[in-house]
């Protein structure tokens, strides 16, 4: 098979395009045909070597994939050799023709979700909804604002705040990805490289300001995020890429409460809810994943060039 193959952490070049042997699968296993592969910002934080977790060397990047299981190890009941799925981990990477799995890394695929969608669902979705629901405790009726929404975990965010019955404040830096998050359902809009654009979120809530803010951008957002907050409002940091000063009295005048998160602290019992809700969300239209750009999978180093540029707009993903 082919696979991107990492063997020094550094720029995008470092990841080469090599055969490699086809995985087995062992017990409680399977192997995946990977149709599509998600591309996410924390694979180039790995690739670079300046995440917290470093893989070991040499590694094929990929947490996100969709395809069909082709083979099956000994112990295997959930899955059956053709099933459509789609991943939330991966033994080997999804940066690949085939992926090794374990069964617990693996959902079903529902027919009317493309293998590209499919393979957008896993670290956006699942952060998505762990920002929103069990970290800023989302509810019906409250103002959510998302800062970045036109981006693959953006676009989640808001898919999941309007089922939710929240009223959705979205932000985006170009035009078409203005269009996109109001395509999606968001009450209002705002362009973040306008001056004074925050402004608006007072206005728009009779000066109570938002609930909540879904923060991707923390070094340049959070000190203004920490003005347009209600009472009581909270704050999550999905993504930051450097240091920022605050001031701590506008946290302690409203009691809002600034919180980060990271994936891979989620529980069973939370990853168990995130995943009833997703494959829910799917099967009742709610959640329609938004494919930004396609790229072949000797293509890798322009994908992570991409996704870690400013003007997001939707997923990008790799075709194996």
């Amino acid at each position: 098979m082919k696979a991107i193959r990492v063997h020094k952490f550094g720029d995008p070049d470092v990841m080469k395009l090599v055969d490699a042997l086809d995985p087995r699968p062992g017990e409680n296993q399977v192997t995946v045909r990977i149709r599509s592969a998600g591309v996410n910002p924390v694979e180039a934080y790995m690739r670079a070597g300046i995440y917290a977790q470093k893989p070991d060397l040499p590694y094929t990047p990929g947490t996100d994939g969709a395809g069909e299981v082709i083979s099956i190890g000994p112990g295997v009941t959930e899955f059956d050799i053709g099933d459509r799925v789609f991943t939330i981990g991966s033994v080997s990477g999804t940066y690949a023709e085939i992926a090794l799995c374990r069964v617990d890394q693996l959902l079903p695929l529902p027919d009317n979700i493309t293998y590209p969608q499919g393979a957008s669902l896993g670290i956006p979705y699942r952060t998505a909804y762990r920002a929103l629901f069990q970290k800023a405790f989302a509810v019906a009726g409250e103002t959510v604002l998302i800062h970045g929404g036109s981006g693959g975990v953006g676009t989640a965010a808001i898919q999941l705040a309007r089922a939710a019955g929240c009223r959705v404040f979205a932000t985006a830096g170009t035009s078409k990805g203005l269009e996109l998050v109001h395509s999606l359902g968001a009450d209002q809009v705002f362009n973040h490289n306008q001056p004074g654009y925050l402004d608006n979120v007072r206005n728009l809530t009779e000066g109570r300001g938002a609930n909540i803010v879904i923060e991707m951008l923390a070094n340049v957002n959070l000190a203004n995020d920490l003005t347009i907050l209600s009472p009581g409002g909270r704050v999550v940091i999905i993504g930051s890429r450097g240091q920022i000063k605050i001031d701590p009295r506008r946290i302690m005048a409203n009691e809002i409460v600034v919180t980060g998160m990271l994936l891979f602290h989620t529980t069973s019992k939370e990853a168990n809810s995130i995943n009833t809700a997703i494959i829910t969300g799917l099967s009742n239209g709610t959640l329609i994943p938004v494919i930004g750009k396609e790229y072949s999978l000797h293509k890798a180093p322009h994908a992570h060039q991409a996704v870690m540029s400013p003007g997001a707009y939707g997923k990008i993903v790799l075709l194996p």
